[in-house]
């Protein structure tokens, strides 16, 4: 671990000399008078905001034979058709929108692969929608191309989850297309609760697991763009802008700066995260340990600037345990189904 938390860590060999090189650069001036030195260890890069390359849940993908749907939903804005795993709930039941973290995969959502979340929601009158896809995305409008190792795509997921999908579900799938929920981990903490801030009539619900709740603060953006590029080659500053420039989106799509408008809309939120301590569900690997007890204190915080912001509809849940693994993001989910449907239901 290292000595001072506004540093981080890493240790994988390929990137282990420019951060020391770039830390030492940004640690000069305020942060060396205030730390003293540029301290690095030992942790690891890989998945910073996504999977952290842990093997898949033990038991993962739901039981053969439900009723569970491989659909093709026509984007105009991404210039494609974008993969959905889709459960329904029944004729106009509303949606939870279960969404990936910063290593989606194009074949499967990460929800699917490592859980058995559909077969946990059979016929429990909410309607799953799993969106595959989204590589680094956090669900957004990008700024720019979004320019990787593979072939420059165009990243409006902001646009497909708030209008395409849900126009698409409600008109071919009797899908409500308002009071509907989005629930992510990781990468898709935050987005989660910035679709409710923005689309608060279809979003009423909204939950974060593990998520990194103030991106723009601090070292957020270097440590942002740093996961990016090692997942897919992507680049911050294509998806929001550079962060000195006022006309960029990181203050928008960050949850912490956004709390008086999730405060005013009434949105139902749901907030998880570990403390980095592994239990019997296992992720006692470094990664998963560490990332987990990087992320709690922006969730502690937020926690407590939205209970002075007045908000009173949240549920906290930080238990003495959990790392950044999907066996407790699966349980996390188990958990707040009932939850889910007194809110979506009633």
């Amino acid at each position: 671990m290292c000595e001072y938390e506004d540093v981080w860590c890493v240790t994988s060999t390929d990137w282990l000399e420019i951060i020391k090189m770039k830390l030492v650069q940004k640690l000069r001036g305020k942060w060396a008078r205030r730390l003293g030195v540029a301290a690095v260890a030992s942790a690891a890069l890989p998945g910073l905001l996504g999977v952290t390359g842990a093997a898949p849940t033990a038991g993962a993908f739901s039981r053969p034979g439900l009723p569970v749907e491989y659909l093709m939903v026509p984007s105009p804005s991404m210039g494609k058709d974008i993969k959905v795993q889709f459960q329904s709930g029944g004729p106009n039941s509303p949606a939870v929108y279960l969404l990936d973290g910063l290593r989606a995969q194009e074949d499967f959502n990460g929800w699917d692969i490592n859980t058995q979340a559909f077969e946990w929601y059979l016929d429990s009158g909410l309607s799953i929608v799993m969106p595959v896809g989204g590589q680094s995305s956090f669900y957004s409008d990008w700024y720019a191309p979004a320019k990787n190792k593979g072939p420059t795509q165009t990243y409006k997921w902001e646009t497909f989850l708030t209008s395409e999908l849900p126009n698409w579900l409600s008109a071919n799938r009797q899908v409500r297309a308002t009071n509907n929920a989005a629930v992510g981990l990781s990468m898709a903490g935050s987005a989660s609760l910035i679709l409710s801030v923005y689309h608060p009539n279809q979003f009423t619900y909204a939950s974060s697991m593990s998520g990194f709740l103030n991106p723009s603060e601090g070292w957020w953006p270097f440590l942002i763009n740093i996961s990016m590029g090692d997942a897919g080659g992507f680049s911050a500053n294509d998806m929001w802008g550079r962060t000195e420039d006022p006309n960029s989106a990181w203050k928008r799509n960050d949850p912490m700066v956004q709390i008086p408008q999730i405060v005013a809309n009434g949105t139902r939120i749901w907030i998880y995260c570990g403390n980095g301590q592994p239990n019997e569900l296992g992720g006692g690997d470094l990664p998963a340990t560490f990332l987990e007890g990087l992320t709690i204190r922006t969730n502690e915080t937020f926690r407590d600037n939205y209970i002075a912001a007045g908000g009173n509809n949240g549920v906290f849940n930080f238990p003495n345990n959990g790392t950044h693994n999907w066996a407790y993001w699966g349980r996390e989910l188990q958990a707040m189904k009932p939850d889910l449907q007194a809110h979506l239901l009633g």
